[in-house]
């Protein structure tokens, strides 16, 4: 049977709340959080731990990374179409209706920035909406039942 000494330790308020709350997520004691704590501080391949806790961390930025490289790449070919799909079927005004296509278009603007602000103030996103457009698109051709 092995016995266990009692040590006394004094912690910062708040790391004791970090402690205490990894011990009620993992279901653990407070002295099982703080013990292998020390341990792995104390092993000697504690290095290679951080070095392989670092490694996942930056793949994990690198996904994410990639994933804001094809939005990014999704929304510059969205936009390119779009202007020049309007510019190819966007007719040229008359003169006299020149004002008037103006204090339209001064009306449209300011209803894409509500729209936009709305959409950036409720987090839903254009290009998140579209993915998962396509998914489903996708898996309505590979599963036509």
């Amino acid at each position: 049977m092995q016995t266990k000494t009692r040590m006394n330790v004094y912690f910062e308020p708040e790391l004791l709340k970090k402690v205490e709350a990894l011990a009620l997520r993992r279901r653990v004691s407070k002295s099982a959080v703080i013990e292998a704590a020390v341990a792995s501080f104390l092993s000697a391949d504690a290095s290679e731990r951080l070095e392989a806790v670092f490694a996942r961390r930056m793949d994990r930025l690198g996904r994410q990374i990639e994933g804001m490289d094809e939005d990014l790449a999704i929304l510059g070919e969205t936009l390119s179409l779009f202007i020049r799909f309007w510019l190819t079927i966007t007719p040229p005004l008359s003169d006299s209706a020149q004002a008037s296509a103006r204090a339209k278009g001064v009306e449209r603007f300011e209803s894409f920035l509500q729209t936009l602000g709305r959409k950036l103030a409720t987090g839903d996103r254009f290009l998140r909406d579209l993915s998962r457009d396509i998914d489903s698109q996708r898996s309505k051709i590979a599963d036509p039942e």
